[in-house]
């Protein structure tokens, strides 16, 4: 094995590809440990094989119920998760969600009423303990009731999940081991935007 030292390595004048390894099937190695490869403004990327080892949208985390869960007529009640499908940083603990790094999130709730009353129901978002975005829809007849967003979130911001009815009575919200998916809270890291 020989060793190539220079600081430029241009293509022929006259032409506009520069190649990196001819004829052999081969390993090729930009840097080692510790080096950046610096890719200048204005450079593109084309990716025409397959890309591995790149960043992946995490953190990411999703969390449902073992058990159905009452709501109080009339009461903002935060919901509980108390079974993890996943969490990728250790950022889910005593039903919130607390961002491990800075960036852009897509970020999503859903449960199902057991009822069959119809009166507007909302599900709401709370950032860092205060109600930060809700949806309000009827409930016609055992609906499932979901809110989803993307924002920028700030690493150790928190988000809770929270339910207010106004049936007259108490309503139940899906869990268990059949039911498990019609209540879940879910959300990941957007990479590249």
């Amino acid at each position: 094995m020989s060793k190539l030292e220079t600081n430029t390595i241009d293509t022929v004048s006259g032409t506009n590809t520069l190649q990196v390894g001819d004829g052999n099937v081969a390993t090729i190695n930009l840097g080692k440990s510790g080096d950046t490869i610096n890719i200048p403004s204005g450079a593109t990327i084309a990716n025409s094989g397959t890309a591995t080892g790149f960043g992946a949208n995490t953190p990411a985390f999703s969390v449902t119920k073992s058990a159905v869960q009452s709501i109080a007529n009339d009461s903002n009640v935060l919901i509980t998760w108390d079974t993890e499908i996943f969490d990728s940083n250790n950022g889910f603990a005593s039903n919130k969600f607390t961002f491990p790094t800075t960036g852009k999130y897509l970020i999503n709730a859903m449960v199902r009423i057991e009822s069959s009353t119809d009166t507007p129901m909302e599900i709401k978002l709370y950032k860092n303990t205060s109600e930060y975005k809700k949806r309000r829809q009827r409930n016609f007849d055992y609906d499932t009731m979901s809110i989803t967003d993307i924002d920028v979130f700030n690493a150790n911001d928190t988000l809770e999940v929270y339910f207010l009815q106004g049936t007259g009575g108490a309503v139940n919200i899906s869990g268990g081991t059949s039911d498990a998916f019609r209540a879940i809270f879910q959300g990941f890291k957007l990479i590249g935007v």
